[in-house]
Formats: C-alpha cells, structure tokens, sequence
C-alpha cells in the first residue's frame, strides 16, 4: 500500500477548503473508510429527496475537521488545560472513524435489521465501528500514527464512554459522542449537512459555537449563555430532522420493505452472521441491493420480487399514523400490535363500502384505496372475505418512531452549562427565565404509523387498527392529572365484540372561524385522555382516511353489509347513525335517508338545503 506523507486539501460542500494530515489521509486510504463511500448518510432518505446523495464518507470526513477545530480553538483560549498534540491527534481521528461500522442504510440496520435477524442481540454500529478500527490498523500496520494505548484512547472516544479511560481529560468524551447532553461535532455535521441536501434552511452558526463560544469549566464544556438560542435551535433542528425528514412516511415504508427483503435473503446468505466478520462486513454495504436483484438463485427470489417493488415504486401502503405522548409507548407497544390489528380486522363483518365522487374537495381525508380502483361511478368496492380470512401479522407493519431534542423526553437545556462573559470560570444551568417561556411542555413524542404491505388489504387494516384503537382508547381512561390512567381495566363498557365500530369523520365543511371549531371537542381538556383524544375517534387521522370508514360487526346488522357515517358535528351527535342501524330482518334499512356519497344513476332525495351542508341528511329535530 501507497503511504501518503504530505498533507492534503479537500473542497468540502459545508465546510469548504479543509486540509488534513498524512495520519489522516492513512486512514482514508484504506477498504475500511472507501467503504463509507457507498453507505447513504440518509438511508432511505434518498428516495424521496433526491438531492440527499451524500454517504458516511464525506460526513465522517467532516466530523474530523470539526473535532479538530474544536479542541484546537479550545486550546489555543484555555491553555491551562493542557491539551497535547496527542489529544489533538486522538480526537480527530475519532471524529473521523466514529461511523466505520455503519451498515447499509445506515441506522435501518442496527435499529431494525439485527433487532429481527439476531433476537435478543444487543449490538450497535459504534460496536462495529470499534471493530472494524482494530481491523484496520492491524492490517495496514498503522500501529506508528496509532500506538496500542491511543487505539483504546480513541475508542473510547468513539464511544464517549469517559469510565474506559479514567487517566484521560474528561471532557474530550465530549467531542465527538457526547452522552451527557447530546451536543457533539457529530451533531454539528450531520445537521448541517443534511439541511443543506435536503433544501431545508437553517439559521445554525456552528462556527460561532465552536470558534468563539465553547469553554472547559469543572471537566465540562460550557457555552456562552447569549449562545443559549443556538444551542435550542440546534436541538430543534434535530427534532425537525427527525419528524420531517428521518421518519418521512415514505421512507419508512422503504425500510421495512428492504429490511423484509434481506430477511427473505437472510436464510440463504446468512448476512446476520457477518456483522462479527470485518472482512466480510467489508462488503456490507448499500450495494447489497443490487447484487441480490442481479442473482438467480431461487432462493433469493422472495427478496429480488420486493426490491424490485421498491424500484417500481409499488410501496407498502400507509394506511393510518397517530403522534402520542412520549409516555404513551410503552402501552402502544403492548397493545397496538401486528396481531392485535388483525384480530381486529378479522371481527368485522365482510361487505361493500363507497368510495367518495371523483371531486372530493369537501372531504380532503379521503382518497381511493388504489388509482386503479373502481370510483364512485363504476359502483361499490367489496371487502373480500377471503382476504379478511387469510389476512395474517406478516400482512402489515405497525411501527412507532420516537422523535425528540436528543434527551428523549428531557430537556437538553437542563443538562447544558452555560457561562457569562463576566464569570468565565464559573458554569451554572440556565432556567426557563433566562432562556423563554416558549418552550415545549414536552420534548419527545412518538408517531404511530401502520402499513398494509398489499393495497388490496388497506382498507381492511385501516379499519382494524381503529377497531382496535377504541378499544385501547377505552381501556386506559383518563385521571386527574392528566396522564395515563396505569390500570388496563376499562371503566367504562368496552367496544370489542359486537359492540365495535368505526366511523368516519371528515373534517367540518364549516369555516375555520366558526364558533363550532372555537368551540371543537378536540381542545385539550385539563385531564386528558390516552392520545390526547376526549373520544376514541381523535385516535384517527382525518387526512390519512382511505375511504368512508367502516362500521365494524353489530348485532343488529346484517352479515355482509358495511355502512358509511356521516361527519358529526360539534354540538353533539345527531340521528343519522341511528337511522343506519335500524334495519329490517331482511337487512335493509326501514328509512332512506339520502346517501353520503351518491352513486352514479341513483337520484337523492330531495330536500331543504342549509349552508354548508349540502352532502347531509334531513335532520330530525332535536328534544
């Protein structure tokens, strides 16, 4: 191998001309970093921000020049800490080696492959990073720029787990991975990266927090307090991220059709065991789609069929999503299930729905289960009872995203000491008064999300899930503080069995300045319920409605009929659900009424018009 001796200059896209040294460049020129060069920093990101194309190898380049700037600004303002060229030295190329074993697709493989693939494995790409770094310079001999007491060094670093080295400064475990509060030149980066390939804008000034502001006070590294907005917008931004870009709908239907695709591969390939292998993790990288969509192999023919759908576009179908208190995980994890979705589904009773007119303005939550799908004017869709029947967990995907500022659900401020320009020697924790009073209630929530893998089967699992949701809703009351009720007893009857349904609610036709929408039963009462919903519909995403919603089995329906309800009203609920479920033996209804969505040579009933509520029934006077 060609050694490099000199120092080299790269043109950065965020940081511009950054020059770095042959140590650096040692490492850069080997399998173990070029490989980064094929791992997408985004994942699945990619797919629907074309621009995001940058890898884990111009990103980790970025995060050394940071580390480096860091600590030398950080030097050259306090002295008196000592800070040697070997700490430097160290720093820097942790920052440069800290994503070496990142897997393809970046986090979509230590967060959900191993987790599937290896059950019960703990194991994280900063595990395969340390891994792949001892590789590495034992087999490029770089034991002369990396002596075997600074390869435990910079692990550590890596791993910014300050307890492996005790003898060393304390505060440079904050560097690169900070785990006390989250602000690290890791951060720095890929925040800024991203925004910028994602055509996103941010009002960042990362050279001013690591130029100017960044200070060692008691072992920590401290900000300047007039720098307390840069340090919350940093943390923003990495929600923002997070919520917009990171857990975008569609990319997370990606992931789990790449995932399901490497794990119809994985019996053949055996991809799990290699993660313990460098020299097979070498070849562990975004690549392995197209190889496996280039085999013949049988056996690998499950997996190149959803790769393939990928390519085509042909995604798994988001057929619901809900945001829920951070608190709320752990019972949506127990109860909101693959297999409870389906039990649900299978309870209700197989039949024919409408889809709604062609012009659907009204009803902006609407949409047809598949383009390709009879509309309104070819007549009615139909449930298929075979499908329902055969319907099994592997048939969707429920999957919760926790996002948050970086402390889950505490505030990252807290764990930030901040100086003054007169006590530079002296840190402190700001408070809400010395920041804003316009901060979070919370700082984490979690977004709920199910798929239907077949968009034949979307509106069957849309309708399961919000059976099953007030169910859940049902079980878990609210009390006096307004937190969640810990009993899983219901209080109050349970809508399982018989008794379950499902409505629709379209959004009020009103305008938004009504006193009806000032006055909306969804405003946050002082005791809130599970979901923040005061009624178990608020668990249900107006604008994400494949289809009028489906009114799950009843005793006094019919078998193989399904209704649509009409959009309530916020003064209450009128009688047009009550005239839906009055029907004779025979199964038709002893009324009328004019239907929800017409159908196309069928003549409404004529009646009075009232503003604004041109689609609805005659409505009964009230008592």
């Amino acid at each position: 191998m060609a050694t490099s001796t000199q120092n080299r200059h790269i043109h950065d896209s965020i940081h511009g001309a950054v020059e770095f040294g042959s140590h650096v460049w040692r490492i850069v020129d080997t399998k173990h970093f070029q490989r980064l060069r094929h791992i997408k920093q985004l994942g699945t990101s990619y797919y629907v921000w074309p621009g995001a194309a940058h890898n884990r190898f111009e990103h980790s380049l970025g995060t050394a020049y940071l580390s480096r700037q860091i600590i030398l600004a950080i030097r050259s303002r306090q002295p008196e800490l000592e800070i040697t060229d070997r700490d430097v030295r160290c720093v820097e190329l942790a920052g440069l080696c800290h994503d070496l074993g990142h897997g393809p697709w970046s986090h979509v493989w230590d967060t959900m492959y191993i987790p599937r693939a290896l059950k019960g494995r703990k194991w994280a790409h900063e595990d395969a990073s340390e891994m792949m770094f001892d590789d590495m310079v034992k087999k490029y001999e770089l034991h002369d720029i990396v002596p075997p007491e600074d390869v435990e060094f910079i692990k550590a670093l890596i791993a910014g787990d300050r307890q492996r080295c005790p003898a060393e400064k304390s505060f440079l475990f904050e560097i690169v991975a900070n785990k006390r509060n989250g602000i690290d030149v890791d951060k720095f980066d890929y925040m800024a990266r991203d925004v910028r390939a994602t055509g996103d804008s941010s009002n960042l000034s990362l050279n001013r927090l690591i130029q100017t502001s960044a200070r060692v006070i008691d072992g920590e590294i401290c900000y300047n307090i007039k720098d307390a907005d840069q340090i919350y917008e940093l943390c923003h931004t990495r929600f923002k991220l997070h919520k917009t870009i990171y857990n975008h709908k569609t990319a997370k239907a990606i992931e789990h059709m790449l995932i399901d695709a490497v794990m119809a591969a994985e019996p053949f390939l055996k991809i799990a065991e290699q993660i313990s292998i460098p020299d097979k993790y070498l070849h562990l990288t975004d690549n392995i789609m197209p190889r496996i969509q280039a085999s013949t192999e049988n056996e690998l023919e499950e997996a190149r069929k959803i790769f393939d759908r990928v390519t085509n576009r042909d995604l798994y179908r988001c057929v619901d999503y809900k945001v829920f208190s951070f608190d709320e995980r752990p019972i949506l994890e127990k109860e909101v299930t693959e297999e409870a979705v389906v039990a649900a589904a299978k309870s209700l009773a197989p039949g024919r729905f409408r889809f709604p007119p062609k012009d659907a303005s009204n009803f902006p939550g609407f949409g047809s289960i598949d383009d390709d799908q009879e509309d309104a004017e070819d007549g009615p869709a139909i449930i298929d009872a075979e499908r329902q029947a055969a319907l099994t967990a592997s048939d969707l995907v429920v999957t919760m995203s926790t996002m948050h500022y970086g402390m889950k659900n505490e505030n990252p401020l807290n764990k930030i000491s901040f100086y003054s320009k007169r006590n530079p020697n002296r840190s402190a924790h700001a408070t809400s008064g010395d920041l804003s009073t316009l901060q979070p209630a919370s700082f984490a929530e979690v977004l709920l999300r199910v798929y239907a893998k077949d968009a034949k089967d979307a509106l069957l699992v849309q309708a399961g899930y919000r059976v099953l949701m007030k169910q859940v809703w049902e079980r878990h009351p609210r009390d006096a503080s307004g937190l969640l009720s810990p009993t899983l007893e219901s209080s109050q009857p349970s809508s399982s069995g018989s008794d379950a349904s499902i409505e629709a609610v379209p959004p009020s036709t009103q305008p938004a300045t009504t006193e009806n929408t000032r006055q909306s039963k969804r405003t946050f009462s002082k005791t809130r319920s599970f979901g923040g919903a005061d009624e178990p519909d608020g668990l249900f995403n107006q604008f994400n409605t494949l289809a009028p919603a489906l009114s799950g089995p009843r005793a006094s329906t019919s078998p193989g009929r399904v209704t649509a309800a009409r959009p309530r009203v916020s003064q209450g609920e009128d009688d047009w659900s009550t005239e839906l479920a009055k029907h004779r033996a025979d199964g038709s209804p002893e009324t009328q009424p004019a239907p929800l969505f017409p159908v196309r040579g069928a003549e409404s009933p004529k009646r009075p018009r009232e503003d604004g509520d041109e689609l609805d029934p005659v409505k009964k006077p009230r008592s």
